[in-house]
């Protein structure tokens, strides 16, 4: 446990706000450079972006910075040692790539020429992720400065992944690869957001999600419908009844051995999300969709953050063009996405799909799964230290209770619990109005400062806090 000082709110909050143009004056500069790794053409400023914030994270403080090269786009280590031999180890997660944008596609201003108005700042990046990973910068020197320290209060590293836009094809390997450097105690991910402006929340959870496509096979060309159909297998139809087996008419996920290890939702949880302001009616238009359906029993929101669940992405088979042609079709495909909660482990939900398909399909025709890999579902339980940690700091930097989310959506965090054994916590202030991925994102830039300030405070609240006999169990 630390003999660190808390850092006075009034000075953590001076301190930011006298250096709070600066700081609004580097992270412009950043976001001119587009870094899309999607893109082959923009590898040259992927690399331009990470060397870039390299520089930056050494004229924080941090002492050891270093870019580390992958066979795709480099990813920026950093680490500031406390000094403190009790001391916990926190490493930082987030992402210096961004998603393609032009002006074309219905963008107001150029989306690399930052621009601010109206307490906002619009850029690609400015929420996701570049903001986000920066206000780290700030809060650090915060910190530093209200508590007098030379040295955070935590062992603090930082891991900027360059992929994370491209799906994070070489992030686990290296992990994996790169674990010593990396070990720590605690990873903080900043790479979401919160409920709204009005409502500061907290994510506990993201979900797993494994994906495949299903290619059947029948008549070795189209053939005539009158000759044939209804006396040799149809691919199509075999790939309708497919889709239409994966749920029971409860809407709960048939896959034999789907559920086996979920870990469910308990009635405290539930009532923290029955408290969130949802509005239904909105999220359906947001969702452009007439109404809400799902697994029976949860309610919309418990669906989407904390119930596994199976989706047909694509179908397809026979022809498709203008007018009728009728023939039995010689191939189908089927495209199907599983997402996946705490508990359940990928590699068996693929096994159970390719049995359930091998078991469901008639003779004569042939089929053929290609799983596009895995990635694993994280969960914090809320009672965990570190997360009362992130917690106190939001609502110090806030002035108001936080509540609790989960992620809907997958992303790499569980590589670094699987690799690195340590529990992930997530602290971002985005909101869903910034338009992650959509033209004219944006940050408010009230939020941005509050991030800094929750980072300013956390550091030492975890080092107050910590003690090693109850140091983290890597179990969700």
């Amino acid at each position: 446990m630390s003999n660190t000082p808390a850092a006075p709110d009034s000075a953590v909050r001076a301190y930011i706000e006298e250096r709070r143009a600066a700081f609004l004056g580097d992270l412009t500069e950043w976001l001119r450079i587009p870094s899309v790794s999607a893109d082959p053409d923009r590898a040259d400023d992927v690399r331009r972006s990470a060397e870039w914030l390299a520089g930056k994270l050494s004229a924080t403080g941090f002492p050891e910075v270093e870019v580390w090269a992958t066979p795709g786009a480099p990813a920026v280590f950093a680490y500031w040692p406390s000094g403190d031999p009790e001391a916990p180890t926190v490493l930082v997660y987030g992402h210096h790539d961004v998603q393609p944008a032009a002006r074309e596609d219905g963008w107001h201003t150029e989306p690399f020429e930052p621009v601010e108005k109206d307490g906002r700042l619009y850029a690609r990046g400015a929420a996701d992720d570049k903001g986000q990973v920066f206000f780290h910068t700030l809060g650090v020197r915060a910190h530093l400065a209200a508590t007098g320290r030379t040295a955070p209060a935590v062992n603090l590293k930082l891991l900027i992944e360059g992929e994370e836009e491209s799906g994070s094809p070489h992030f686990p390997a290296l992990v994996a690869a790169r674990a010593d450097r990396l070990a720590c105690d605690v990873a903080v991910v900043s790479d979401t957001g919160m409920w709204s402006e009005d409502t500061p929340t907290v994510c506990t959870g993201m979900r797993g999600l494994t994906d495949c496509q299903i290619d059947l096979y029948g008549p070795g060309q189209d053939i005539h419908s009158g000759s044939f159909g209804g006396a040799v297998p149809n691919p199509a139809t075999e790939a309708a009844r497919l889709a239409a087996a994966l749920h029971d008419e409860d809407r709960r996920v048939a896959l034999p051995g789907f559920y086996d290890g979920v870990v469910e939702l308990d009635e405290r949880e539930r009532k923290l999300f029955a408290e969130l302001p949802f509005d239904e009616d909105a999220w359906l238009r947001t969702a452009h969709s007439g109404a809400a359906l799902g697994e029976a029993g949860y309610t919309t929101l418990e669906r989407v953050w904390a119930r596994p669940t199976a989706e047909v992405n694509g179908i397809g088979g026979g022809y498709q063009g203008p007018g009728g042609k009728t023939v039995v079709p010689s191939s189908a495909q089927l495209k199907l996405s599983f997402r996946l909660v705490a508990g359940q482990d990928a590699e068996k939900v693929q096994q159970s799909v390719r049995e359930w398909v091998a078991r469901s399909l008639p003779d004569g025709i042939r089929h053929e799964i290609t799983f596009w890999g895995a990635t694993r579902p994280c969960l914090t339980p809320l009672d965990h230290p570190a997360l009362r940690a992130v917690v106190r700091s939001m609502e110090r930097a806030f002035g108001q209770r936080v509540r609790f989310t989960r992620e809907g959506g997958s992303g790499p965090a569980a590589d670094l619990q699987d690799v690195l054994g340590a529990p992930v916590l997530f602290l971002g202030i985005s909101v869903p109005s910034d338009g992650w991925h959509a033209p004219n994102e944006k940050v408010e830039l009230d939020l941005l400062m509050k991030g800094v300030e929750t980072a300013a405070y956390l550091w030492g609240d975890l080092a107050e806090h910590w003690s090693a006999p109850t140091r983290p169990s890597t179990t969700p």
